[in-house]
């Protein structure tokens, strides 16, 4: 009654008593309990056994259904129904009422209504259940289960500690009824006409409903997606049990039939949904004020009564509240790519759209009001909810069965469920492994192996390790790299034995209670690293050992951020780009409900106050809070915002399930996979009961394997990552000079700085710098470098610390070494130091405020005096929140000194691997070849005679570039280019084309091949005397083509000749043209036509003297401007590219790509500086900018404050007074000395000349200006004095 008192505007009435089924109020009048709910607890006034069975159970289950209806209340409903007026409110008065047609944002891009603001909705209309039925898919299924559930939850318990205060309760759970609308087509499997289907809503009553429904949406993805997800008449009856169906709106079958095929066609086909599902079918009826409804709805009403099927009323709700209409249809338009503009409507010049604003989540009062007409329509809807059951959708995760050898199968296993068999085998092959690791097993190891062993045998996941081992180790026997392992699963020892991991974790005090901690069940974790390229591989071992059926992937939910929401409804409502453009911009690190809902401090805390952030965050509110277009913009971003747009598919997570996939969790097909994915995404996976292994795909571990092979190939030695030795001298210097670059996690400018500074001796110093090298920790960085070097004490808070804390030098860098010292000093045990550990961590205040007495207690009963153990406890809080998984890092700098150690030993192989792998990117490309550069190691251009697919290393020792960089040329031409050398190297064009097969290497590739100079070996050509024309206004290079294909077509006439006597003629070699060569710069350009940057040169190289002894700045610097702020820059430069535009104010400014040998930097150029300078800023044009790194006024961030540009030309001419030779005195004779006197006299100018004579041997020197000789800077000067082996610099 309270529900009715507070719902339909009835006069508050005050209950005394109550027997039967009656209440009687405190003015004496009688009622007849409607429903007999909350009052039969309160008053009692029903069986008091089923009082009493009502309160024990409902302590129990999350979820106790109070609309049981009594059996007079039943009759006179129906006597109500019968009788009453078509306007009587009586009927629908005392029914329950909620939606059973509704759609979240899962729903996609056709819905704005979140989950949580459903069920939030659905608490403050206090509805007693509520259905979900997104079109298609049942992606939030498991979300809206969840989060319902645990509303219920929490409403028991506030109910039960109500009871025990004897205080007034009227809160009740609310039952999750889960469906899903269906696209169902005449058949599924149909792809020859887009048949999209009627939408028909179903509703599980049940678990096995539920599965139902799984089944039919896995289905209509993995066998009927065509256009949208579909399934036909024969799956729904295949299906059907424990289901409600209603018709749908106006898409569904019958409707649909009634408006656009005739009455006869509809009926049959609502007579065909009958015939399946009898009473669980109900016409469902809208009244959206749509004309098309009220004359449908008028035929279903005739239906109903012509063949006794109930009426059900919904609203087919779309959004939350009406108000989201207008938001509702700029994400119709996002999805249609239309202009709201555009008139709604069919046809041409008309747009998809609804007609109005009813398709709001309504109240129980508006429903009631709107079908006063139709009572029968809302007890449908009661009768629907006494139908469906809850049920819970989490469960235990369950694994896939492990076969075990025969002699460790233990029968009593299927009886009792235990697991003795899987222990059993896996304790024989962690002892087996522990044998191979260790050679002996000491008490000491055995102990710790049995502690872990019985840890895993608690958990219940002993078959966890097993399937891990197992497709680890069968990776490596496929020859796929597998990582030394990730995260906490390295402190195992079992996993080091049985070969998951490859770091030992008692060598490095690694503890296994990070990993599983021993006082709780949880589920273990283990993420594997395999090389990227074999990954694929161990994921097909994984669904041929258990079946396509049983592995997925995981989907991912692509969101609406912020800036896409803004430039989506810019967009749509017809905003000019620029002015999206810059409201995107403006928008900081944040979403945009934060955005505008926050007050100033709180968004200044969100901002960290930073000052260029909340300047802009001031301006969007402004613009938010004002009118007009923009304001518009950003009001309806924020209604869209976080709208589901896409899905994806996780980048690592692998699903394993013990039996069909889709007996568990709905599948879906993943786009560019033929592996299916679950419909729930990876937050919710294991409370679902899945199994989630991550396959991850580390590069690195490529990179090694690729440069092992590299090394074998051209040395012919086998090197073992996992066997070098870690204390390589080489290595630690690498590490200690900070030449780190292409060096896992350790390559970053700051990293090497501090390699520098600390100069590593030991693997420690690698393990405490990769978690060091994180924001928090960062700041201990200096203070553990001068430890390590003696120029800062070491201090123990206690000596009992300094075991576990002497190899960090006194700061506590891990995790496990809060662990250890917790145990150490206050006796905690395993599960506690963890529990410690996780608290600190996720800094939970009240697990903290209840452990620190009891480390404070038993460290005293230890003999500790308080205020150490005080301020212990407190370092630790205030570090362990940033403090590191040694684990992790311990195997992630393994990982590193494997790239080191090869690097330092082998150089050019490790560069060769390096560059491979980053070919995608050229501008990695450019970058790892100016490292090479610095480290002596050639990098030639691509060459038919030595280059492979990839990056090589020749006979020399220098680095090949690999013709698959060339545009063009995929792995079928260089096949065929390689396989044509088997002969022996190719000795001329004409024997390059004589031998390699044309049907692989078409004209675009020969010709790129040329571009790039892959054919420069052949020194009888230069590259334009390929494109010189030739006769029929045909270049030499077709003919060179012709001439090979006819050759090799005569060959093989020859020998296919019935007597072997040939066709009688030969090829012609055709004559070679003679023209000019290339100039520098076009042959410079082609190259980075086809390769995407310049192999044989720079443009720059003829001012490369003159940028090497002026310029103080590259490009580069500018990537990283908190290094070198307030440096003073002068950088050479070519111009790339310029866009000339002009601002919001009316002024012109520049957009200016520059280049030079390190970097490429977009510089936007404004006001009197563009203005300036604007004509030199032309493509193609050498430069000089000279500026500075500071931070202008009035700004928050650090700029290049751009001062002068001059052409680059000028630098020769103003800067360069002279020229300066060194020539030891060995060298110097009169051969030398007339042959420079000539050189000189060919290059007269205005600049003087110096010279120093020296010898290395006795250390003299002797410095001479000449007073006659004055020559001309010039780069054929330097390359005469180059080719002369004369040292030389400029002044």
């Amino acid at each position: 009654m309270s529900y009715l008192t507070k719902n339909y505007n009835r006069k508050k009435i005050s209950f005394k008593r109550g027997k039967g089924s009656f209440l009687y109020s405190v003015d004496g009048k009688k009622y007849l309990d409607f429903v007999q709910g909350i009052a039969v607890n309160s008053l009692g006034h029903a069986h008091p056994k089923l009082v009493k069975t009502i309160n024990a159970q409902s302590k129990k289950l999350w979820h106790v259904s109070n609309a049981f209806v009594i059996p007079e209340g039943e009759k006179l409903a129906k006597s109500i129904v019968k009788k009453a007026k078509a306007n009587d409110p009586l009927v629908i008065m005392a029914a329950p009422f909620t939606h059973l047609h509704v759609h979240s944002q899962f729903t996609l891009l056709q819905s704005t209504a979140e989950i949580k603001s459903l069920i939030n909705k659905a608490i403050e209309l206090d509805l007693p259940a509520l259905a979900l039925t997104d079109n298609g898919n049942m992606m939030a299924a498991f979300q809206f289960e969840k989060v319902l559930s645990d509303h219920n939850s929490k409403i028991l318990q506030e109910k039960a500690e109500a009871e025990e205060n004897g205080s007034p309760f009227t809160k009740r759970p609310i039952l999750p009824i889960i469906g899903c609308e269906f696209n169902v087509c005449v058949d599924h499997k149909n792809r020859d006409t887009k048949d999209v289907g009627y939408k028909m809503v179903f509703l599980a009553k049940n678990k096995n409903g539920y599965q139902n429904l799984i089944k039919l949406s896995s289905l209509a993805y993995t066998n009927g997606f065509y256009y949208l997800p579909r399934i036909d008449k024969a799956l729904v009856e295949q299906y059907a049990k424990d289901i409600i169906v209603l018709s749908g709106g106006l898409d569904g079958e019958i409707t649909s039939l009634i408006l656009n095929v005739g009455e006869a066609q509809a009926e049959s086909a609502l007579l065909w949904w009958k015939s399946i599902f009898n009473e669980d079918f109900y016409l469902e009826i809208n009244r959206h004020q749509l004309e098309a409804e009220d004359h449908a709805n008028e035929v279903l009403i005739r239906f109903s009564k012509a063949h006794g099927i109930k009426l059900v009323a919904t609203n087919n709700s779309y959004y939350v509240n009406q108000g989201d209409a207008n938001a509702h249809d700029v994400l119709l338009c996002v999805r249609d790519g239309e202009l709201m503009s555009t008139p709604i409507g069919r046809g041409r010049g008309y747009r998809h759209g609804f007609e109005n604003d009813e398709f709001y989540f309504k109240t129980p009062e508006q429903m009631k009001r709107l079908f006063a007409d139709l009572p029968e329509s809302i007890l449908s809807i009661v009768e629907i909810i006494g139908k469906c059951e809850a049920y819970t959708l989490s469960r235990d995760v369950l694994l896939p069965k492990f076969e075990i050898p025969e002699e460790f199968i233990d029968p009593s296993d299927e009886i009792n469920g235990t697991k003795n068999g899987e222990n059993g085998f896996l304790k024989h092959l962690t002892y087996q492994g522990a044998l191979k690791r260790y050679g002996e097993i000491s008490e000491e190891l055995k102990e710790r192996l049995d502690f872990e062993l019985k840890t895993i045998e608690n958990t219940g996941y002993p078959g966890y390790f097993l399937i891990v081992q197992d497709f680890c180790n069968a990776a490596r026997d496929m020859g796929v790299s597998v990582g030394p392992g990730r995260g906490s699963a390295a402190g195992s020892a079992v996993a080091y034995c049985i070969g998951i991991t490859n770091v030992d974790p008692i060598k490095y005090d690694l503890l296994f209670e990070r990993f599983l901690n021993p006082d709780r069940i949880s589920m273990p974790d283990i993420d594997i690293d395999f090389d990227d390229e074999g990954r694929g591989r161990v994921i097909d071992y994984v669904i041929n050992k258990y079946g396509a059926n049983q592995v997925a992937q995981i989907i991912t939910y692509g969101t609406m951020a912020a800036k896409s929401a803004i430039r989506d409804t810019a967009r749509v409502l017809d905003l000019p780009l620029p002015d999206a453009d810059r409201l995107a911009k403006l928008v900081p690190d944040i979403s945009l409900k934060k955005l505008f809902d926050l007050e100033e401090p709180a968004l200044a805390d969100a901002l960290k106050n930073n000052q260029e952030a909340l300047n802009n965050a001031k301006e969007l509110r402004k613009i938010f809070q004002g009118q007009g277009p923009a304001s518009d913009v950003l009001r309806q971003a924020k209604a869209i915002e976080g709208s589901v747009r896409n899905t994806g598919i996780h980048a690592c997570g692998v699903i394993i399930t013990p039996d069909d996939i889709t007996n568990f969790v709905p599948v879906a097909t993943a786009k560019d996979s033929v592996m299916v994915c679950t419909q729930f995404d990876n937050s919710v996976a294991e409370s679902a009961g899945l199994l989630k292994m991550d396959f991850l795909g580390l590069k690195t571990l490529t990179l090694i394997k690729d440069a092992v092979r590299i090394i074998k190939e051209n040395r012919g030695i086998e090197l073992d990552p996992d066997q070098f030795p870690i204390d390589d001298e080489l290595t630690y210097k690498l590490f200690q000079r900070g030449e780190t670059v292409g060096i896992f996690q350790y390559e970053s400018p700051g990293m090497q700085k501090y390699m520098r500074e600390l100069k590593p001796t030991a693997f420690a110093d690698l393990i405490a710098m990769n978690a060091l090298y994180r924001p928090g920790p960062l700041e201990y960085i200096p203070s553990y470098i001068k430890r390590k070097h003696g120029e800062e004490p070491i201090v123990y808070d206690l000596d009992d610390c300094e075991g576990h804390l002497k190899e960090t030098y006194g700061i506590t860098v891990y995790q496990e070494q809060v662990m250890l010292l917790s145990q150490k000093l206050a006796d905690f045990t395993k599960g506690e130091a963890d529990t410690l550990r996780k608290a600190m961590g996720k800094k939970d205040r009240k697990v903290l405020d209840k452990m620190r007495p009891v480390f404070i207690e038993r460290g005293n009963a230890k003999g500790h005096a308080n205020d150490k153990l005080e301020k212990i406890w407190k370092d630790w809080e205030a570090f362990a929140s940033y403090a590191f998984n040694k684990s992790h890092s311990t195997c992630y700098a393994w990982v590193a000194y494997q790239t080191a150690y090869l690097k330092a030993n082998y150089p050019a192989e490790y560069m060769a691997a390096v560059l491979s792998n980053n070919m995608s990117d050229i501008k990695q490309v450019t970058f790892f070849m100016e490292e090479c550069r610095r480290m002596g190691v050639n990098v030639l251009g691509p060459d038919v005679n030595e280059s492979r697919l990839n990056f090589t290393v020749n006979a020399n020792g220098d680095i090949r570039f690999g013709l698959g960089a060339i545009r063009g040329i995929g792995e079928g031409p260089v096949e065929a280019i390689i396989q044509g050398r088997a002969e022996g190297r190719y000795t001329s064009i004409f024997d390059f084309s004589r031998r390699v097969n044309f049907k692989a290497i078409n004209r675009t590739a020969m010709q790129n091949l040329v571009y790039a100079g892959g054919f420069d070996s052949f020194s009888e050509l230069h590259r334009a005397q390929y494109f010189m024309e030739e006769g029929a206004n045909r270049l030499f290079l077709d003919h060179i083509i012709r001439y090979g294909t006819s050759f090799q077509d005569n060959k093989e006439s020859n020998q296919h000749d019935l007597f072997g006597e040939g066709s009688g003629f030969d090829v012609v070699e055709p004559k070679v043209p003679s023209c000019e060569e290339w100039s520098s710069s076009y042959k410079l350009a082609k190259e980075r036509e086809v390769i995407g940057i310049f192999i044989s040169g720079h443009p720059l190289d003829d001012y490369k003297m003159e940028i090497d002894a002026f310029c103080t700045g590259a490009l580069a610097m500018l990537h990283d401007m908190e290094t070198y702020k307030g440096r003073d820059l002068l950088m050479a430069v070519v111009v790339t590219s310029i866009e000339h535009r002009i601002a919001k104010n009316g002024d012109p400014f520049g957009t200016v790509i520059f280049e030079d040998y390190t970097d490429q930097y977009k510089l936007n150029i404004f006001r009197e500086n563009y203005l300036k300078f604007k004509h030199l800023l032309q493509p193609g044009v050498f430069l000089t900018l000279r500026g500075r790194i500071e931070t202008p006024r009035h700004r928050t961030h650090l700029e290049f404050n751009l001062n002068e540009v001059e052409l680059l030309q000028h630098l020769r001419e103003k800067r360069v007074k002279g020229l300066h030779l060194s020539i030891p005195n060995k060298d110097l004779n009169h051969l030398l000395i007339d042959e420079l006197n000539g050189l000189f006299l060919a290059n007269q100018g205005s600049c003087n000349v110096q010279f120093t004579i020296f010898d290395a041997v006795e250390g003299l020197e002797l410095n001479m200006a000449s007073k006659s000789v004055r020559v001309n800077p010039d780069p054929e000067l330097y390359k005469a004095l180059s080719k002369m082996n004369i040292q030389f610099r400029l002044n």
